[in-house]
């Protein structure tokens, strides 16, 4: 029995890997499959999902968040006493009002962070042409000091600091060798 180039036996040495799948496909077929697969390696296809998907994130944790406030549950309110004196649907309809609203905020705030933060690691790995834990420190301090540069270059030293020890502990975790199953 031979193996071929996929070490799979049989098929004339063609195997279940890359060139498998593309045997049935026209020339224009198989240009529009790599198109597709260029595009998403794209740093700009990797920032805009990195926002979608941090937008949507955000959008579930600021509604669970918002939830959780039962201490005030308005946003900003003054007393929960003139709260709690409304009528039970006006008291429901502004508490869902500000759940959304916060959930809203926090969206915005997650979508942006992991736009930024994956746009910049992306160029950076371009750039570098390595895929190493620098590269994360570096997106994340770059990041961070984007975020924080409004409210001065102080502040902007603290970002870049805090979102680089973040990406840090984070990518070290992540490329850790995995412990065996037994």
């Amino acid at each position: 029995m031979s193996f071929g180039a996929g070490g799979m036996a049989g098929n004339g040495g063609m195997g279940l890997g890359m060139g498998a799948g593309k045997a049935g496909m026209s020339d224009q077929e198989q240009q529009m499959v790599k198109a597709m697969q260029q595009g998403m390696e794209s740093c700009a296809f990797k920032s805009v999902m990195s926002g979608v998907m941090g937008f949507a994130l955000g959008g579930v944790f600021g509604l669970f968040m918002a939830s959780m406030s039962y201490d005030n549950p308005i946003h900003g309110s003054g007393s929960a006493t003139a709260f709690s004196s409304l009528p039970w649907k006006e008291q429901v309809r502004r508490g869902f009002k500000d759940m959304g609203q916060r959930s809203y905020s926090s969206a915005k705030n997650f979508g942006v962070i992991g736009g930024i933060y994956t746009g910049t690691e992306c160029c950076i790995e371009g750039l570098r042409a390595k895929n190493d834990l620098w590269n994360g420190i570096s997106a994340g301090c770059l990041t961070g000091g984007a975020l924080a540069v409004k409210a001065g270059p102080q502040a902007a030293a603290v970002g870049c600091a805090g979102f680089a020890a973040f990406s840090a502990a984070i990518d070290w975790y992540m490329r850790r060798p995995s412990e065996p199953d037994f």
